[in-house]
């Protein structure tokens, strides 16, 4: 199974876009699941169902910190660094899907209840929340490399 495959896996399972994302990823930096989804449960829905920045893109944010985010104040070529690798994610998911705030590509208010209840209709089409959580994978997957 690759790591787009396992994401898109625990997502269909019933988890969030954000915990789908870290997930696939989170052995890899020593986090184990629970922690995983944990640290990222409040990131989905375009950040607790506020509509805002895709749960897949936050996800991916994290697994960015992860590798290259900053352990020491003085370290600031480390945040550079992060912030340009996380610019440079944001780019690519935009390019692929045309904009990054949930709302947006679920084409309806997620803050609402009825909005919520038309995310709910799509999550299981393979052409949006899926889709998302592949993406934002297979971008990592290629940054990563």
């Amino acid at each position: 199974m690759t790591r787009s495959e396992k994401a898109v896996s625990i997502f269909s399972e019933g988890f969030s876009c954000s915990q789908a994302t870290l997930s696939a990823f989170a052995s890899e930096f020593g986090l184990n699941d629970e922690l995983a989804l944990k640290v990222s449960c409040a990131f989905g829905g375009g950040v607790s169902h506020l509509g805002i920045l895709c749960g897949a893109i936050s996800g991916a944010l994290m697994v960015i910190g992860l590798k290259y985010g900053r352990t020491q104040k003085e370290d600031e070529q480390a945040k550079i660094e992060t912030y340009r690798l996380a610019n440079e994610f944001v780019r690519k998911f935009r390019e692929r899907n045309s904009c990054i705030n949930c709302n947006e590509l679920l084409d309806c208010d997620i803050s609402t209840p009825e909005g919520i209840k038309i995310a709910k209709e799509k999550r299981g089409n393979p052409n949006f929340c899926p889709k998302f959580v592949q993406d934002a994978v297979e971008i990592l997957e290629e940054m990563l490399s």
